[in-house]
């Protein structure tokens, strides 16, 4: 059976465990207001025959409207953060959760638990708040945590076991707002979390079109974090791979 993730840019990822095809905020367009797709586009065969997609929060990074159009969705299962299903009804989706940290569904043979994230998540020109989340996805004894967004928080010493940790180390511009893990950041989450191996994610993929020089922001943070984690988290392997680049587990 399939024990694999496949990191497709930014925040995207298709985790395949237990039989099922989870996709992890999906932002697959070219452009996405103000920002530049620098990425490669997505595969088709990644975005088809998904049983689920997980969304982290509401911020438009994570959760594009457009994006989800462009799924394979019609048998597909939208979890979203508790009080987001007005804004996710109408998807074509073939239903919709709402979670809370700490709430379990099962997506084939495999056990999707949402846990907490430290990240102001609400919609711009929305009225809708939500509490932010991220996920630990169980199946054959294998567990992969996907962080969305997220600030270090002391409760990730208490997911337990991991296998994988799929941690952001920066975002789409040249600058952090509060609430994100830079590579300094991130090395601590993972001296929390002592995941196996750490996957970073949320870089090189989105930056804004009238930044003239984007080289170093676009390709320094992962490598930054894995210099940060000899140092601060040196049990846990990091693992930089470029967009379309898959680990099996």
């Amino acid at each position: 059976m399939t024990r694999r993730v496949t990191w497709l840019g930014h925040a995207t990822a298709l985790i395949e465990l237990g039989g099922a095809r989870l996709m992890t905020d999906p932002v697959l367009r070219k452009r996405l207001f103000h920002l530049k797709r620098v990425a490669p586009p997505v595969e088709p065969e990644h975005r088809s025959r998904l049983d689920a997609v997980l969304i982290s929060h509401l911020h438009h990074d994570h959760f594009d409207r457009p994006s989800l159009k462009l799924l394979d969705s019609s048998g597909a299962r939208l979890v979203v953060p508790a009080g987001a299903g007005r804004l996710a009804s109408g998807r074509r989706f073939a239903s919709v959760s709402e979670l809370t940290p700490g709430a379990v569904i099962r997506v084939a043979d495999a056990a999707v638990m949402a846990v907490p994230a430290v990240h102001h998540g609400g919609r711009v020109l929305s009225r809708t708040k939500v509490v932010c989340l991220g996920y630990v996805v169980e199946a054959d004894g294998v567990r992969v945590y996907f962080a969305g967004d997220t600030d270090v928080f002391d409760g990730m010493a208490d997911l337990g076991d991991l296998d994988l940790a799929l941690i952001p180390v920066w975002g789409w511009g040249p600058s952090l707002g509060s609430g994100h893990l830079d590579p300094e950041r991130a090395a601590e989450a993972l001296a929390l979390l002592r995941p196996r191996l750490a996957l970073p994610i949320h870089w090189g993929t989105l930056f804004p079109r009238i930044v003239p020089d984007r080289r170093r922001r676009l390709s320094d943070p992962p490598h930054e974090l894995a210099r940060a984690a000899t140092r601060l988290a040196p049990d846990v392997e990091v693992r930089v791979l470029a967009p379309g680049e898959a680990i099996d587990l």
